[in-house]
């Protein structure tokens, strides 16, 4: 995915996605929590962008962004969302933990921090196979303070593992400013001290995101090892929807969002005459009517049968 318009268009997929999800939840029309991605968009369409079908990324807890960047289909991933049989994972997944091996999609991940040994093993496993593979591993900066952290930072620059490591630094972990809890704020600073690549780039910046995206997976094909991307962000909503966001001002979220990196990249695409304002306009009606479209589905959807419960918990077949 390398035309501009086409990134433009995938973060509007995921900006009304976003929206109305939020919108379905607050009907209580959803079930469970919704961890918003919302204001985050051009961090995993631009970290998406130079990756195969057959590089790996591994998700978090706020991954529907990360899904539809890496080419997830909507209306399955939608019904997924939902809990329904129609899902990318038969409802089994949710929110959080949804997949498409196909795709290179690994999965999400509940807890923080824990995807990115798994992202290690995926990285190993293509090194080990020569396959040219590169994984992603996307985590938050609350997860950089976690022990898999340095663990898979240690092992990925020893082994010089085909792994890029994605912070989305989103100021906050759940509730706590992570300004709290560090010393130094670049969480990509600690990349000198395993001996790889780290670069702090501007998460609200598509284009920036690509740029640095497409250098750290380009070396870790040809065999340079692992590189630690920091992605200045911000999520537009609390920690999930519903959070009262006691925990900081309105002033510094009206500050971000003037930030906004779906109007910022349409303001630069039409200074540039790269695109028309009408074209632009379009495109994000169709997405619009798209997620609508998914939605609805979703909700007519059959949830799983209680007597599916334990299918798809063991590999058919008999033990050897």
């Amino acid at each position: 995915m390398t035309d501009k318009i086409e990134l433009f268009e995938r973060m509007a997929l995921i900006r009304q996605c976003e929206l109305q999800l939020n919108e379905a939840f607050a009907k209580n029309l959803f079930p469970g929590y919704i961890h918003s991605y919302l204001g985050q968009e051009a961090c995993a369409v631009g970290m998406c962008a130079p990756l195969s079908n057959e590089d790996k990324i591994v998700s978090t807890h706020r991954g529907r962004g990360h899904y539809l960047a890496k080419g997830m289909a909507l209306e399955p991933m939608v019904a997924e969302m939902f809990g329904k049989e129609t899902g990318i994972c038969g409802g089994r997944a949710g929110e959080m933990h949804a997949a498409d091996p196909d795709l290179g999609i690994l999965g999400g991940n509940g807890i923080v921090g824990a995807g990115l040994p798994i992202a290690a093993g995926a990285a190993y496993s293509a090194q080990l196979d020569g396959t040219g593979a590169v994984t992603v591993a996307f985590f938050g900066e609350g997860a950089s303070n976690n022990g898999s952290f340095g663990e898979t930072m240690n092992v990925a620059a020893a082994w010089k593992l085909p792994l890029v490591l994605v912070c989305e630094n989103n100021l906050y972990a759940e509730m706590t400013p992570f300004s709290d809890t560090v010393g130094e704020k670049d969480v990509a600073k600690r990349a000198v001290g395993y001996g790889m690549q780290g670069e702090v780039v501007d998460g609200n910046d598509v284009l920036a995101v690509r740029e640095a995206a497409e250098r750290a997976v380009e070396r870790a094909r040809k065999g340079g090892g692992p590189t630690l991307l920091e992605l200045k962000t911000y999520r537009w909503g609390g920690h999930f929807e519903g959070d009262p966001r006691k925990y900081r001002t309105r002033d510094e979220e009206k500050e971000w969002q003037e930030r906004c990196p779906l109007r910022r990249f349409r303001e630069k695409l039409i200074e540039s005459g790269e695109a028309k304002e009408a074209e632009l306009d379009a495109i994000e009606e169709q997405m619009k009517a798209d997620v609508a479209k998914a939605i609805e589905m979703a909700l007519a959807a059959d949830t799983p049968a209680p007597e599916t419960a334990h299918d798809h918990v063991y590999v058919p077949g008999e033990v050897a």
